[in-house]
Parts: C-alpha cells; sequence; structure tokens
C-alpha cells in the first residue's frame, strides 16, 4: 500500500490536483502551528522582523535560479523527453525514461549546485553590507544578527535548489504524492527548530530549523527519483542542447522572478522604516492568505502543467483545459474569499493570538489580512495563466507583464504605506495582483482568441451567488453562536469560528448544488471515483491495482 502510494502515477488533473492540495493542506496547517508558536513565544515585534529581514537573500538567489530554470524549460522539456518513442529501456515494470532526459537531469543538478554554492558563499560574505541596504530601519545590533541569521539560511537554497530538480523529474512522472509529501517535510523542520533549537541557539536556532527542513525537503523525494532510474553522474556538458534550450527559456523567466524579489525587497525595506513589528505582521497576514492560494490555485497549477505542456499548441484542447481548470479553482476560490472576509478576525485571535502577540498585533494582522483577501481570485489564478505561457514556451510575456506591475506595486506601497502603514503595503500588492490577473488575460485572449469565457462567466455568476448566500449565513451563525460562548476565551474564539465557517460551506455547497454547478458535480465525482468502496461496486479492478 505504502510502495504504491510513492510509486503510482496519477493522470487526472482533479486527482492529482486534489493530492497536491491536500498535502498543501497540511503543509499550510503545519505553517500555521509554525506561526502561533513564533507568535507566541516572540510576538510581533524587533526579532520576528529580523527573522522574516533574514529570508530575502536566500529566497532571492532561490527564487532567481531554481524556480527561473525548473519552471520556464526543465519540467516540460524532460516532461516531452521521457515521452520519447525511441526509448528502449523502458518496460511494463519501469518507468526509465531515455538517457537523453537523464543526462539532461544531471546537468541541470550539477550546473545549480556549482552555482548556488558559489552565490551562497558571496552572500555569507556580504551579508552585512545586503542588510544595511534591505533594512534601513533597523539598528546596527538588529542588522548584525539578521546578517548572521542570513549566513546559516544560504544553506537552504543549495538544499532546496537540488530538492527541486527532483520535484521536477516528479511532477514529469506525474508521482504527485511524494513531490507533496516535500513542503510538509520543510515546515515540520522548521518546528523543530522553533520547539527545540530555539531554547539552546536563540533566534539562531530559527534559522537552523530552516536549513534542517530544506535537507528533509530533498531527502523525502530522492529514493522515489532513484527508483525511477536517475543515478547521479558527476558530470557537466555545457554544449547539450537541450541545456541550451532551457537556457533560452529560463532568461525571461529568471528576469521575472528577479523583479518579483526586488518586490519583495522593497516592502522589506519599506516595513523596516514603519512601526516595529510591520514587517512580522506582513509576513503573518501573507502566509494565512497563502493558504488558499496554495491549496487551490497553485495546486491545480501544478498538477496540470504536464498535461498543459503536452497540448500546448492544440489549442482547441488547450482552451478547454484552461476553462475546465480555471473554473475548478474559482469553485474554491471564491468561498474562500467570503469566508477570509468574514472571518478574518476569528482566524487570527486562533492562529496568532497568544502569548507575546498582543491586540495591537491582532488588530493590524486583522486589517492586514482584509487587504490581502481583496485579491485571492487574481493570485489563485496567476499560476495557472502563467503556466499557459511556460507550456508554449513563452516566458517573455509573463515578465514584461510582471515588471509593469511590480512597477505599480513599488509606487503604491510607498504612497499607501505612507497612509496606512503595513495595512497598505497589503492593499498595494492586492491592486497590482489584479492588474497582472487581467494583462495577462487580455494577452491570452488575443493571442488564443475565445477563452470560453461566456461559460467562466455564468460559472462565476454561480459561485458568487452560492458565495453570498455563505457570507450572509457566516455573519448570522456568528451572532447565534455569541451568546453560548466566553469570546475571552481560546476555545469560545474557536468554536464561534468553526461552526459558522462550516455552516457557510454547507450552505455554499447546497447553493452549487441547488444551480446545476458543474464544477460542484464534478467535483463530488472525483472524489466518488477515488473511494474505496466505489471501486469494488464498479469491479474497476485495474483502478485498484493502480494501472
Amino acid at each position: 500500500m505504502i510502495k504504491e502510494l510513492f510509486s503510482r502515477q496519477i493522470n487526472s488533473i482533479t486527482v492529482a490536483a486534489l493530492l497536491v492540495a491536500l498535502s498543501s493542506l497540511v503543509s499550510r496547517f503545519l505553517g500555521i502551528f509554525r506561526d502561533h508558536i513564533l507568535a507566541g513565544e516572540f510576538g510581533a515585534g524587533d526579532t520576528m522582523d529580523i527573522y522574516y529581514a533574514a529570508f530575502r537573500v536566500p529566497d532571492f538567489i532561490f527564487n532567481l535560479l531554481v524556480l527561473g530554470a525548473l519552471s520556464a524549460g526543465f519540467v516540460p522539456l524532460f516532461s516531452c523527453l521521457i515521452k520519447d518513442p525511441k526509448c528502449k529501456i523502458r518496460t511494463i515494470f519501469s518507468a526509465s525514461p531515455n538517457r537523453e532526459a537523464w543526462e539532461l537531469a544531471n546537468n541541470i543538478l550539477n550546473i545549480l549546485g556549482i552555482v548556488l554554492i558559489v552565490l551562497g558563499g558571496l552572500g555569507v560574505i556580504f551579508a552585512p553590507l545586503f542588510m544595511k541596504f534591505m533594512t534601513p530601519g533597523f539598528s546596527p545590533e538588529m542588522q548584525l544578527l539578521t546578517a548572521n541569521l542570513t549566513r546559516i539560511m544560504l544553506l537552504s537554497p543549495i538544499l532546496l535548489g537540488l530538492s527541486s530538480v527532483l520535484g521536477g523529474i516528479l511532477q514529469s512522472y506525474k508521482r504527485f504524492f511524494v513531490y507533496s509529501l516535500s513542503p510538509i517535510m520543510y515546515n515540520v523542520g522548521i518546528i523543530i527548530g522553533a520547539l527545540f533549537f530555539v531554547p539552546n541557539a536563540g533566534i539562531l536556532g530559527l534559522a537552523w530549523g530552516v536549513v534542517l527542513g530544506a535537507g528533509m525537503h530533498l531527502l523525502i523525494q530522492l529514493p522515489t527519483v532513484i527508483s525511477l532510474g536517475f543515478r547521479y553522474i558527476p558530470k557537466i556538458d555545457l554544449g547539450n542542447k537541450n541545456l541550451r534550450k532551457i537556457g533560452r527559456m529560463m532568461v525571461p523567466r529568471t528576469l521575472s522572478l528577479a523583479i518579483a524579489q526586488i518586490n519583495l525587497v522593497v516592502i522589506t525595506i519599506i516595513a523596516s522604516t514603519l512601526a516595529s513589528g510591520s514587517l512580522s505582521v506582513f509576513n503573518f497576514a501573507n502566509n494565512l492568505q497563502s493558504f488558499p492560494v496554495g491549496i487551490f490555485g497553485i495546486s491545480f497549477a501544478v498538477a496540470a502543467f504536464p498535461t498543459l505542456s503536452a497540448i500546448a499548441f492544440d489549442r482547441k484542447k488547450l482552451i478547454q483545459q484552461f476553462s475546465n481548470i480555471f473554473r475548478q479553482i474559482l469553485f474554491f476560490i471564491v468561498p474562500a474569499t467570503v469566508l477570509f472576509l468574514t472571518l478574518r478576525a476569528q482566524i487570527i485571535r486562533v492562529v496568532l493570538g497568544s502569548g507575546r502577540f498582543d491586540w495591537t498585533d491582532t488588530i493590524l494582522t486583522i486589517d492586514t489580512l482584509g487587504f490581502f483577501t481583496i485579491s485571492l481570485f487574481a493570485q489563485a489564478s496567476l499560476p495557472l495563466l502563467v503556466r499557459i505561457f511556460y507550456a508554449r514556451h513563452n516566458s517573455k510575456t509573463p515578465f514584461f507583464v510582471g515588471f509593469f506591475t511590480v512597477f505599480i506595486n513599488v509606487l503604491l506601497s510607498l504612497f499607501l504605506g505612507k497612509r496606512f502603514g503595513v495595512s497598505g503595503l497589503a492593499l498595494a500588492f492586492s491592486i497590482s495582483s489584479i492588474i497582472n490577473f487581467v494583462l495577462l488575460w487580455i494577452v491570452l485572449r488575443i493571442e488564443l482568441g475565445n477563452m470560453d469565457e461566456m461559460r467562466i462567466l455564468g460559472s462565476a455568476i454561480k459561485f458568487s451567488a452560492a458565495a453570498l448566500a455563505c457570507g450572509v449565513t457566516v455573519q448570522g451563525m456568528k451572532l447565534v453562536v455569541w451568546p453560548y460562548v466566553d469570546m475571552t476565551k481560546f476555545l469560545g474564539v474557536l468554536t464561534q469560528g468553526v461552526v459558522a465557517g462550516i455552516a457557510g460551506i454547507l450552505v455554499y455547497l447546497a447553493f452549487c448544488s441547488l444551480l446545476k454547478s458543474d464544477e460542484f458535480f464534478e467535483f463530488w465525482q472525483a472524489i466518488k471515483r477515488r473511494l474505496p468502496w466505489r471501486k469494488i461496486e464498479t469491479g474497476d479492478q485495474g483502478e485498484a491495482r493502480g494501472i
């Protein structure tokens, strides 16, 4: 059973997305538990500002090199190579691809590893200089401590970079179960650091927890990749034609990611000049709003990418798949938006409201989360839209659109940050995300023609009507539950939020059913097909064996 889970290929986009979403749900819950520990232990103050600022340089290196190469080029090209009909070593018992694919994987691993080690070394040397530029509002003591945390954390992009190559291989082979475990392991490592390293090493223990999580992220994927036929070869072939093709494809994507990372650096700079704890509040709220984005937006985009890559130049099939996936994303993200808006106070108080995280921190985070939430539909859709361009070997358009929207975000952050504080940064982020979504859609519309907008609009109207009923129900149930619980206690706030949230979800699903939402019934059928007793009833012997 366990072996089957690790080795089984998943061809259904919906099922793969649900699996990745389930894993993301577990990972996000662990992330919430992590933030609960950090908020209770340190509050939204200087210590957490230092911790989040220390991520900027390692994240910059990782996103710039790793995500640029993998998302724009490696996965589509490797997916193509393993389907090469000339492969003679593949048998019914083995999923091994041809030698050309493995040579590409080894090339990427070796080059990426060397570059990440060199950049990490430079980061260690110049960390104090970087912190003076990135955190001008910090005191010299805070800047020095941030630099020390950064030096430790610079080990993480090396490990995560190698792990991401393995993850690209697993995505190409549609081994989504193992792939989906890696972010869980990452958060487990950070939690171990917070619980066990901090008492002995102080805030440096948080940094070592990040490194531990990155190592676990790598190790969980390695056995399955080896079972697929991967064998490490310490060789670099810069003349490899596939490597050069990835290089050409990744340049615009890397530039796009560089712009996005510069955007985060600017936000860090601005937040460091605001009230103490502003950077912490921004990151706490951002982590919470990323919960539905990761579960519903990124999960579907990741699961669909190999399929989209295979049909990228078949316009009819591409639009059909895009429409189906986009409507499924909306089916989940629309009610999530309503729940986050109506229950954000309960969410903040339950997740973060303990220990040193006081009422002032709570109010600031509630306001910030509210501004983030208004763009959830755009944030959840962007990973899919961007991958459509990548599947069609076009990474330039997302770069130019991203460059423009990041420029807008920086201007809005400077303007709104001065007037609304940290919540103004979230509002600027949401406005720029919506602009990004609209511009990418327009470009795709020009390139592909009709994007099945009428069907999407019809589904969106049904979701919106059901979500409105959901919101009214949540607000009503909060009032119903309120007299019967102690709202000054954790359990009382949790009870009110859970009861109101469940009632709202049930009403949303009921309205979707009454309105005959295709997405609701497709989702329900996908669930039923995976039930074990369903397989027995239908006699689906092949499916039960995982064939």
